[in-house]
Formats: C-alpha cells, sequence, structure tokens
C-alpha cells in the first residue's frame, strides 16, 4: 500500500508546473517541494542512518527533518520527482518499534494530501489503506503524532467505508477527513459532523 502512494504521487506530479512546487503545503513552513524531499529522506530511512541522523540533531524531529529536506531537495523540481520516483519500491525505514510499518502508510497519505490539496489534485484513495492508516493513528499517543487521547471519548464513523471506532458521541464523515483529524490536520470544512453532546 506504501508502494502504491508512492507511485500515485509521483504520478500526480508530473505535469505540475514547477511554479507551483514553490506552493505552500498544509505543513505550516514547507512548500510542496520541501514535502516531496521529505518523502524521499522518509524512504531513504534505515535503522542505522536513523539513529546517526538523530545523534546529529541532538534528538530534536524538526533539525532532523529540516536536515533530510536539505539532503534530498533536487535543484529543480524534475530532480526531486526523479529522487522520489527511485524509491517507490523501498522497504525501508526507522526502527520498527519506533515506527511500525503501518505509520509510513499514514506519512504517505497524511503527505499526499498536505501537498494534493494546495495544489487542487483529488485522489480517490483505497478504502483500505485510509481504515488502516486511521486504526494506527488512534492507537497511537499525541505525543508520537497519534490521537489516541484526543479521539478516546468519540466514535468515529466513516460514512463511507465500514469504519467504526470508539465511543461517545459519534464525528462521523469521510473516511480520508478522519484520517486528516487524527493526523493533525483540517479536514475540509463541513465534511464532518458531530452529533451535540447532551
Amino acid at each position: 500500500m506504501v508502494h502504491t502512494e508512492r507511485a500515485a504521487l509521483v504520478k500526480d506530479l508530473q505535469h505540475v508546473s514547477d511554479d507551483a512546487w514553490e506552493t505552500a503545503s498544509l505543513c505550516p513552513g514547507w512548500a510542496v517541494h520541501d514535502v516531496v524531499a521529505h518523502l524521499v529522506d522518509c524512504a531513504l530511512t534505515t535503522p542505522g542512518n536513523f539513529a546517526v541522523t538523530m545523534l546529529r540533531s541532538g534528538f530534536d524531529f524538526n533539525k532532523q527533518n529540516a536536515r533530510g529536506i536539505a539532503a534530498h531537495r533536487g535543484s529543480t523540481p524534475a530532480e526531486t520527482l526523479t529522487r522520489l520516483s527511485e524509491v517507490v519500491d523501498r522497504t525501508s525505514g526507522p526502527p520498527r518499534i519506533l515506527a511500525p510499518l503501518a505509520s509510513r502508510l499514514v506519512e504517505e497519505i497524511a503527505h499526499g494530501e498536505d501537498i494534493r490539496r494546495p495544489l487542487g489534485i483529488e485522489r480517490n484513495y483505497p478504502s483500505d489503506a485510509v481504515t488502516e492508516a486511521i486504526r494506527y493513528q488512534v492507537r497511537t499517543s499525541v505525543k508520537f503524532g497519534g490521537a489516541k487521547e484526543l479521539v478516546s471519548a468519540v466514535k468515529l464513523l466513516a460514512d463511507d467505508t465500514e469504519l467504526e471506532i470508539g465511543d461517545g458521541p459519534p464525528v462521523s464523515g469521510p473516511a480520508l477527513e478522519l484520517l486528516m483529524l487524527v493526523s493533525g490536520r483540517s479536514p475540509r470544512r463541513g465534511s464532518l459532523t458531530r452529533a451535540p453532546l447532551t
């Protein structure tokens, strides 16, 4: 599923103008070009180089991400896109104890939307991929990029799949918008509804 999402993003970006690559993404402070470079960096991560880069960054994830973007952002969008296409099928990643495989799926879909939404690109994601990503996020603590504490008192209901997680007042809408919610993004305006508290 991760490889599918990488390949889909490469295809979607093939005809995007160079100027559009400098569009602000949904990640504060990052242009579309930066997010693509970040995805290249993530795909090239191994347990060994993860430890080294964290040490060099003083165990600061923001510094580590900035270094990764600088290292893998090409001099042109075409160069960065080529780099992304070259890592589509990679299976490496950080230590599984820190970042299980499902976390890679969250990253590909959420960052895919960080890129696509500002560019006006729509993708119909496979429902099983989005569902798995949501299930990972609601099991993961906020301090590790998840939403476990934030959604512990509600029920997430996807109106386009059979996803139903949790207890409490329902928050319902498309699965992709629920994923954006539990990944720290703002869902599309009006896409989610929540039952009034009684």
